[in-house]
């Protein structure tokens, strides 16, 4: 598409949406103004739901396992480009953990099967300088997390959900799974985790989110 073209209706929608949620980090939409232990299942503001809503920029790439790979790069000791079957290679593990998205809605006891960041850093060994991982997603789409927030006996790479392989419309073949953060830092349709010295916050971070994003801090808006 030509620099001067106008944009495609996939387009206008990516650009109504991100807008709208902008808006709602500008205006502070949703926000309680409440904290809460971790103890407390349910966080500040958040809304139980039986579902697992679809959310996204408006793209859903279909990446078949044929033709995927995933690169585990930057500040490690092992750099690597693992494609699907050496994935499934891997030592896999399961997992039960809750999901939290900032547009209000919690959804319990979510059954993963996937590859578990111990194994993920084990592999890789970042470097004594490695700080943080920018994800990177097959949509363009990129987010931030600290090494420690990834390095939890809960965070995954997951490619199953409740006994089915996750659909393309939540991230499948591939993706991440922090359940103690907000949802948006556990990237779909992962292409590459980037281990970094330097902090480089993401796609919603940059447009006014949390960089943090803790649900039970109401970490929603910057």
């Amino acid at each position: 598409m030509a620099e001067n073209d106008p944009p495609s209706v996939i387009g206008k929608i990516k650009n109504k949406l991100i807008g709208a949620k902008q808006e709602w980090a500008k205006d502070g939409r949703l926000l309680t103004g409440k904290t809460a232990p971790r103890e407390q299942r349910l966080p500040p503001g958040q809304r139980l739901v039986k579902d697992w809503p679809v959310l996204d920029l408006g793209i859903q790439p279909q990446i078949p396992t044929s033709s995927y790979s995933l690169t585990l790069d930057g500040a490690v000791e092992h750099p690597v480009t693992l494609d699907w079957v050496a994935l499934m290679a891997l030592p896999q593990s399961e997992q039960v953990s809750d999901m939290h998205c900032v547009t209000q809605w919690s959804n319990y006891d979510n059954h993963w099967r996937g590859i578990s960041a111990a194994v993920i850093l084990a592999l890789v060994q970042p470097k004594p300088q490695a700080r943080h991982i920018i994800f990177h997603s097959h949509d363009g789409y990129t987010t931030n997390v600290r090494l420690e927030q990834f390095d939890q006996p809960d965070c995954m790479l997951v490619h199953h959900w409740n006994g089915q392989p996750i659909s393309r419309q939540h991230g499948g073949p591939l993706r991440g799974m922090i359940p103690r953060f907000y949802l948006w830092k556990s990237a779909k349709w992962l292409q590459r985790m980037e281990f970094t010295e330097a902090d480089g916050p993401g796609f919603w971070e940059t447009r006014g989110y949390n960089n943090n994003a803790d649900p039970w801090q109401e970490e929603r808006y910057s």
